[in-house]
């Protein structure tokens, strides 16, 4: 069956932003054109044409007024509104980090999930989201754990409607495991390395990993590029470049922005959202990228390795995967630290400074080429038509 004439589900949690799960939704929605896609929420105008171009189906969440704005706080609605019953589909692919994967298809037909991560409300990082901020302001903290309780049985109930899983990283992997007992495939997320290179660079080809123009030389401050979420721990990098008098750019936005303000020395500079020129622009300049945080993969740090840009980040999750750390390889594009604090994130900067001439741009434009969009198209439909053939799920459980 060709695509032209399969039946496809697509189904992703919401549709609010061009964000790294919208990146790998797009060459879905790009090999089937036809397909049905199902989200709790759908902000119109807010992903690429190719995604608006499908026929999207928003939950009865969508009607509530201005409710891109608040839907994050509607965690206890979500598995309600997530009650997709799919008929008519000889596939169904649901991309998840909270919802998606309970989509129910029909009997016989494949399901797989693409999954960011396990609900991270409810599992690995629910202290993050609820232990400060959020619905706690509302609810005692005996309410909130008895809701997540509840929330995560429903999580781990509606695994078993997925037929196949696939994680975004090894550490996504192991969460599959410890949250569901299933294991699964890893397919890296794609990262666009046409766009993003390093300066001075024409019409790179999908698979040159290097460039011929001399590298420049960077300018003097370090760069942070995301939501501004509490998880992410951007007061650590700004601590720590207040504490050592390091200019430091933020570009982004999010709930966490005014509390990071307001800590801020003159040193730190808040630039707000930025369009992908600007960020890329900023890549291909500073001294260095901070990553303090712990992330399922992590796609801006091997966007700025994609620019020639090191990275400087903590040493757990996806980042292990795609960073090469300077005392572990003969060609190191970043410095880890083990511990999320001000002081370890100080003297990563300082080892970093010590070695700079130990970290090559052409280096890090060969790593971030490994992970490039056109590997993980190749490697997305060529598992979603092994599926379609027959293949079997992977099913060994956790030790």
């Amino acid at each position: 069956m060709d695509a032209a004439t399969e039946r496809v589900v697509l189904v992703h949690d919401w549709l609010t932003g061009m964000r790294g799960g919208e990146k790998c939704l797009e060459p879905l929605c790009r090999r089937w054109p036809d397909a049905r896609l199902l989200t709790l929420l759908h902000n119109r105008g807010s992903v690429s044409p190719r995604i608006e171009g499908v026929r999207v189906r928003p939950s009865f969440l969508n009607a509530l007024p201005k409710v891109e704005r608040y839907y994050r706080y509607l965690l206890p609605l979500m598995p309600f509104a997530a009650g997709w019953r799919v008929t008519d589909a000889d596939l169904v692919v649901s991309l998840s980090h909270a919802v998606a994967k309970s989509a129910r298809p029909p009997k016989g037909v494949p399901h797989v999930c693409y999954c960011f991560t396990p609900m991270r409300y409810a599992w690995h990082m629910k202290d993050a989201y609820f232990q400060k901020t959020g619905l706690v302001g509302k609810l005692k903290a005996r309410a909130v754990d008895a809701l997540l309780g509840r929330i995560r049985e429903w999580d781990r109930r509606t695994a078993a409607r997925v037929t196949h899983f696939v994680a975004i990283s090894n550490t996504v992997r192991d969460r599959i495991r410890d949250c569901y007992d299933r294991d699964a495939a890893v397919i890296y997320p794609p990262v666009d390395t046409d766009f993003y290179t390093p300066a001075g660079t024409r019409d790179l080809s999908p698979a040159e990993p290097g460039f011929t123009a001399a590298p420049r030389a960077r300018e003097d401050f370090y760069l942070v590029v995301s939501a501004l979420a509490p998880y992410k721990r951007f007061d650590l990098a700004i601590d720590a470049c207040t504490k050592l008098g390091k200019k430091l750019v933020v570009i982004g936005s999010g709930q966490h922005a005014a509390k990071l303000k307001a800590t801020a020395g003159p040193n730190v500079s808040f630039l707000g959202w930025q369009p992908d020129e600007v960020i890329r622009d900023h890549l291909r300049r500073a001294k260095a990228l901070l990553f303090p945080g712990e992330e399922d993969f992590g796609i801006v740090p091997l966007e700025a390795q994609a620019c020639g840009c090191p990275v400087i980040g903590y040493a757990r999750g996806g980042l292990t995967e795609t960073v090469k750390p300077l005392g572990e390889s003969s060609e190191p594009t970043g410095v880890f630290f083990d511990a999320q604090t001000p002081d370890a994130v100080c003297e990563a900067i300082v080892s970093f400074e010590r070695s700079a001439d130990r970290f090559d741009p052409r280096a890090a434009r060969r790593q971030a080429v490994l992970f490039r969009k056109e590997r993980f198209e190749s490697e997305l439909f060529g598992y979603l038509d092994a599926v379609r053939r027959g293949a079997p799920a992977v099913e060994r459980k956790a030790a």
